[in-house]
């Protein structure tokens, strides 16, 4: 296999200033087979000087290649990089026809065959740089140009696209040309889709699935429009500038890497979000939110686009914030009825607890980058920064702006940056122009203390009371100014746990004064960051924490609750508090939880993290005990069932933590929880995946349940379970799926991964104990193989993460200093070993 090179940012910066591209026309072929399809390119361009310069293409069979009408050799193409020698400053055309190859890891043009029905989907993935799988171009995000498309797909199938598509016979689909874009966001998805359309606005819009999925789709379809709809006006209400295309299409593909891609138009979507069983509402509101998000990116990235993916971090940053912010903001209904499902409470609970812990772990490894990085020298490196701090974090420092700076003057500096880089480029500096214009404060120097910096502050409180008053000290451990709100709780002497809040207030860190003593009493319990509106670790006063730990779930706002068991979290990762002590608040606790999203949250980390990880496996058994009892107290209290998405929770974990077969086999042969829920799909292989890693069903099983749900979810399914078999055998099978030769190739992104999950399992430490050393060889050769999604996936979900032992350390370390991992691995590794060392200094603790 050719080497391909990586496009580095002074390469991007000289070819931008050589080149001007006005055009592409298009002409894709999806009748040539079932391994490749046809691509025919043509580019206009101009150059300002005589210059060479290249065009990137990774076609299986370059065929043509023609400048000006002039042949050129298609043997001079090295790697991904076709040189185009001697070229002349003018007018330019360049024409390229390639043979492209499907592919199955979610990259480029990614083909799917539905085990349910036989037909096949293929649907473009193409950032960050994967463009140049599907077409030649000139592959960087400020060459923004003018695309044509056609394409010819089989009988049966529909074409969808950035723009409006129209058949025009013999199979072939013409998108109406584009305003000016950059390579990385032309899309198309094409098959025999099933969709639903209506006009909003005067614009067509749609919503798309493969047909297999289409009763759900139905089932879900006003609920998904009615959210595209109250955000689409909300964001018209935000902002100056109209929608900048003629139609909004969302289509949910299947294997899909990513939650979904913001490609103008037509936003692609995983299509795990058309539901084929239960759901939560916080689940709901989950996928309202990504429809927020990426509707956001309308503007933030599609109309307005950074000029090198140094910026990235904006354009999700500013996506998330949005996606949570104008979630919250839209109608909840009619006056008087009840919201919407999807419209659950307060969405930054959901954030709190969920997204913004996710930044928090990425900011404390060795891997942590500022917000804005400013050395981000190549695609590689870029690729490597989608993370939670330029998702998570990065959103979190705007709701710390908007605090600071207000949402008026925040929206009026949006307004200026769109109005001033409409369909172009523009960078960090020129955003942070564009909101000093709209205010007095400093925002320069903002900006350089949340941005171009590090790690999470951590901010602790002391309390000094005296008779009559008291006082709050918050000690910074860190360099940013906070604007934070102080929460002041008292105990409700009259409902046992239940706190009542006596007052909040504002308070700026670090503070210019002394800090004001406050009238009254002291309080029982005092939260820094109440309203969750900064970015830091916290850490309470003796008397708060006491107070948290008996009454948590009298806190009377979710929100509140959700910084405070941010906190706990924070104090297990760092050895503060003892793991049994997390297990035993949430134990006392979350029967009396009501929001959704922080029982998911905090049983995720306890499951996950605490039992799996940190509790060591001498105590593990006792954290699953009380987890299970957990879980049992969770499902007693919902038998009513006027809590449906707490017991969906509840009987998921319940699942999880089965040290014992016998209740969840007694489930899965009545096919229902006794009160409910009956098992759908996603619970019956939910049981079936911890029955296996139990020892207690076979292979004759699982074919039995795949033959009764036979979908592409099922496939997966059954890899899960046949990986999680305590069998030598099973095990072997497993790994050469995984890691096997090159004629391995087309096991699926999805695929791999639903067979990683299942493979390690802590309860068969000593059965795949020699595979913790053959890991780290096969996963650098897998890496090297077959590229960035897998290298992400094989270090993600195929890390041997159950071993919190010195040897897998070492190891791991070895790997990084001798054996060369690509950039992907790297990443992943480096974050997983810390990870590691974290959880065995959490067991020595």
């Amino acid at each position: 296999m050719a080497c391909m090179s990586v496009l580095t940012r002074d390469e991007a910066q000289n070819r931008a200033q050589l080149l001007d591209v006005h055009r592409y026309t298009i002409e894709l072929d999806l009748t040539t087979g079932d391994e490749t399809f046809d691509s025919r390119t043509l580019i206009r361009f101009g150059a300002r000087a005589d210059a060479d310069t290249f065009v990137e293409i990774k076609p299986a069979e370059l065929r043509s290649v023609t400048l000006d009408g002039q042949p050129l050799d298609p043997g001079t193409l090295d790697g991904n990089r076709l040189p185009l020698k001697d070229l002349t400053a003018g007018e330019h055309e360049l024409r390229v026809e390639a043979s492209m190859r499907y592919s199955r890891t979610g990259e480029g043009m990614h083909r799917f065959t539905d085990p349910t029905d036989g037909e096949t989907y293929v649907y473009t993935q193409l950032f960050l740089d994967d463009v140049q799988r599907v077409f030649a171009a000139f592959d960087q995000p400020d060459l923004k140009a003018v695309f044509d498309l056609a394409v010819t797909a089989p009988d049966g199938w529909s074409v969808l696209a950035n723009g409006v598509t129209e058949h025009t016979g013999d199979g072939v689909w013409r998108a109406a040309s584009t305003p000016l874009i950059p390579t990385y966001l032309v899309a198309v998805a094409a098959g025999p889709w099933h969709s639903v359309r209506t006009e909003h606005r005067g614009l067509p819009f749609g919503i798309h699935c493969r047909r297999s999925l289409a009763p759900y789709l139905d089932t879900d379809a006003e609920e998904l429009l009615d959210i595209t709809r109250a955000c689409f006006d909300r964001y018209h209400e935000k902002f100056e500038e109209p929608y900048p295309f003629d139609s909004y299409d969302q289509a949910f593909v299947p294997e899909f890497n990513a939650g979904a891609m913001e490609n103008p138009g037509l936003v692609t979507f995983r299509d795990e979000f058309v539901y084929r069983s239960a759901v939560t509402d916080t689940e709901r509101q989950t996928r309202a939110m990504v429809i927020a998000h990426e509707m956001a990116h309308m503007w933030f990235g599609d109309l307005v686009t950074l000029r090198w993916w140094d910026d990235i971090w904006l354009n999700e940053s500013f996506a998330e914030y949005m996606g949570y912010q104008t979630l919250n903001e839209v109608a909840p209904g009619p006056p008087g009825g009840q919201p919407p499902r999807w419209r659950g409470t307060d969405t930054w609970t959901d954030f709190g607890v969920s997204r913004k812990a996710w930044g928090y772990d990425a900011d404390q490894r060795p891997s942590t980058h500022p917000v804005a990085p400013a050395d981000v020298t190549d695609t590689a490196s870029a690729l490597l920064n989608f993370d939670g701090i330029s998702y998570a974090k990065g959103a979190s420092a705007l709701r710390q702006l908007v605090a600071w700076l207000g949402e008026k003057d925040f929206l009026a500096g949006i307004n200026i940056h769109f109005q001033r880089h409409r369909f172009a480029n523009a960078t960090l500096a020129d955003f942070i122009d564009s909101l000093a214009a709209a205010t007095e404060r400093d925002v320069h120097a903002w900006a350089d203390a949340w941005l171009r910096t590090t790690g999470v502050d951590t901010l602790t409180a002391s309390v000094d009371a005296r008779p009559g008053q008291w006082t709050l000290a918050l000690d910074r451990d860190g360099d940013r100014p906070h604007r934070v709100t102080v929460g002041v709780y008292d105990r409700d002497l009259h409902e046992g746990r239940s706190l009542l809040l006596r007052e909040r207030y504002e308070a700026d860190v670090p503070q210019d004064t002394a800090p004001e003593p406050r009238t009254g009493t002291r309080p029982a319990l005092v939260v820094p960051n109440d309203l969750d509106l900064t970015y830091a670790k916290i850490r309470l006063d003796d008397t708060s924490l006491e107070t948290v730990l008996r009454g948590l779930s009298g806190i009377p706002d979710a929100l509140t609750r959700a910084v405070v068991w941010n906190t706990l979290r924070d104090m297990v990762r760092d050895g503060e508090l003892a793991p049994a002590d997390y297990l035993a608040t949430a134990a006392a606790h979350l029967p009396e939880e009501t929001d959704l999203a922080l029982v998911q949250g905090v049983l995720a980390f306890a499951c996950v993290h605490v039992a799996d990880r940190y509790a060591g496996p001498g105590r593990r058994p006792a954290a699953l005990a009380t987890l299970t009892g957990l879980c049992r107290d969770l499902i007693r209290r919902t038998e009513d069932g006027d809590h449906p998405g707490l017991r969906l929770i509840a009987v998921r974990h319940r699942i999880d933590t089965a040290a014992q077969p016998d209740t969840i086999a007694a489930w899965l042969a009545d096919g229902t929880v006794p009160g409910g829920p009956e098992l759908d799909p996603e619970l019956r292989w939910r049981i079936l995946a911890r029955l296996a890693v139990l020892g207690a069903v076979d292979e004759t099983a699982i074919a039995a349940e795949l033959d009764r749900d036979p979908s592409a979810t099922g496939q997966e399914g059954a890899a899960r379970c046949r990986a999680a078999l305590p069998d030598e055998d099973a095990k072997a099978r497993a790994w050469d799926a995984m890691f096997g030769s090159d004629d391995r190739a087309d096991l699926s992104n999805y695929l791999f991964t639903a067979t990683a999950r299942g493979f390690w399992q802590p309860e068969q430490a000593d059965l795949v104990r020699p595979y913790v050393a053959r890991y780290y060889k096969d996963a650098v050769a897998l890496a090297e193989r077959r590229g960035p999604a897998i290298a992400e996936a094989v270090g993600r979900w195929a890390f041997p993460a159950h071993a919190v032992d010195a040897e897998n350390l070492k190891l791991g370390q070895k790997c990084l200093r001798k054996a060369g991992p690509t950039p992907a691995l790297r990443r992943k590794l480096v974050d997983q070993l810390d990870d590691l060392a974290r959880a065995l200094r959490v067991q020595q603790a």
